[in-house]
């Protein structure tokens, strides 16, 4: 996803479900807790599951920023400290499972947010995603057509927050195609 003028509205929010970076979200509650209640006062965020959860997905997800040097494990050990410990002989620590990266995951394109990691919601603004971030259609060629948040129950799981040209309850709307890459540039309405 790349950021090409956001409004006054972006929220630090907690993924609760696992998200590809540039879906359409919407605000929910999560339960996650940790490291002394840092979770706790943000926003939980999730895909439209209905029609009427649709017209609420407002925001476009991207990943936190994050200043920790690589490699980079999320979600990270389950106790609090056991990279920077080496406490790897804990039973809650081992085994783990963990996605690894070498290069910061905001730099990356298509990477899905793991549920219960912190994530950005951009509000109004433009912003552009790559081709797997929506549903095609000849009417996204046109600069003004409407966009909708696809949900799960209509279009299914596979393409639950993903942009699509509607009439209906339209969230955004097109800036530019662009053809040589398939990239969408869009306008999220305040």
């Amino acid at each position: 996803m790349e950021i090409n003028h956001y409004g006054d509205t972006i929220l630090g929010v907690i993924a609760s479900e696992d998200i590809i970076e540039g879906r359409m979200v919407l605000l929910t509650k999560h339960y996650w807790n940790e490291d002394f209640g840092s979770k706790v006062d943000l926003p939980g965020a999730k895909l439209p599951d209905t029609a009427a959860e649709s017209t609420k997905a407002r925001y476009c997800i991207t990943f936190a920023v994050d200043n920790r040097s690589t490699p980079i494990y999320e979600p990270t050990p389950h106790y609090d400290w056991a990279l920077r410990r080496g406490a790897w002989d804990q039973a809650t620590n081992v085994p783990f499972a963990a996605t690894v990266t070498l290069t910061y995951p905001g730099n990356q394109i298509g990477l899905t947010i793991p549920s219960g990691c912190g994530a950005l919601a951009f509000g109004e603004g433009i912003y552009t995603i790559p081709a797997t971030g929506y549903i095609y259609s000849a009417e996204l060629l046109i600069p003004g057509s409407p966009l909708a948040a696809a949900n799960t129950a209509d279009q299914g799981a596979a393409h639950a927050g993903k942009l699509f040209y509607s009439l209906t309850n339209p969230v955004a709307e097109v800036i530019e195609f662009q053809d040589s890459t398939g990239n969408l540039t869009f306008k999220i309405y305040h």
